[in-house]
């Protein structure tokens, strides 16, 4: 069964069939999803929806776009959440230069902050980095110290910085990016790094793999993915997803 470690189903754009489409994704070889939070609300509807069904898990976290939203009380109100059940990750935390708001600043602060919350409550995190590689890589080498471990989210840097992360501990993971033709860094980093190390993903509703690039994205689309990493590694399809479960079931806890 392959394991999807990251989406977001409480997004809007699946309002209008999530339930069936999660209700298919077993029949379809997808076992687990781990439903991922961008801000104070939609880790709250990430929560909701890992509690209505067996297979789905949360994320609690603030992305760095929606950090400017964060207080001294939302960040108790995360640590909160992280105590419940089926709340495996802290994330997605990071920063994001692509966009001028929030200030630089800001997100770095947030950023620390909730890579000390994972700290104080033992989970994983989820990390988001665009365009921000090396403030990235030096706030978690400054301010986490990765005894549970964590993944870079939608890797978009080049082998060199993965191989940065994977001797802290932490994953890859591996989305739709891959099967771009212009995903030459992604493929470089997936030949290089060991098949041990990378987790699958969609970040759906975003970023689907071609040919379905500038649709709406969703874990159906795993099997493109983990394809591609076949063909880029010379392994079989079956193998790439049994690892890659594996991987992803002992960052998270799951058993």
């Amino acid at each position: 069964m392959i394991f999807e470690s990251h989406a977001h189903y409480d997004n809007p754009a699946f309002d209008e069939d999530r339930d069936s489409l999660l209700e298919g994704l077993k029949g379809k070889g997808i076992g687990y999803v781990l439903n991922v939070g961008a801000s104070l609300e939609t880790t709250a509807s990430a929560i909701a929806l890992a509690q209505r069904y067996p297979f789905v898990y949360a994320a609690a976290g603030v992305h760095p776009s929606e950090s400017g939203e964060l207080t001294k009380e939302g960040l108790r109100w995360l640590k909160e959440q992280c105590g419940k059940k089926k709340v495996v990750a802290v994330g997605e935390i990071g920063l994001d230069y692509y966009w001028k708001e929030p200030d630089r600043q800001v997100q770095k602060d947030w950023f620390g902050k909730q890579l000390q919350l994972a700290q104080e409550v033992g989970l994983p995190v989820i990390l988001h980095s665009r365009e921000a590689a090396k403030d990235t890589l030096d706030i978690v080498k400054e301010r986490y110290q990765a005894t549970a471990g964590g993944v870079v989210h939608c890797f978009s840097y080049t082998k060199e910085i993965a191989w940065e992360y994977l001797d802290m501990g932490i994953y890859i993971g591996v989305g739709g990016v891959v099967t771009f033709q212009n995903g030459r860094k992604l493929k470089e980093t997936v030949e290089d790094i060991p098949i041990e190390r990378i987790l699958l993903e969609t970040d759906s509703p975003y970023l689907a793999p071609a040919p379905h690039r500038g649709k709406r994205n969703s874990s159906l689309n795993l099997t493109l993915i983990a394809k591609e990493i076949a063909r880029i590694k010379g392994m079989d399809y079956d193998e790439v997803v049994e690892i890659t479960m594996q991987n992803a079931k002992r960052l998270f806890g799951i058993a």
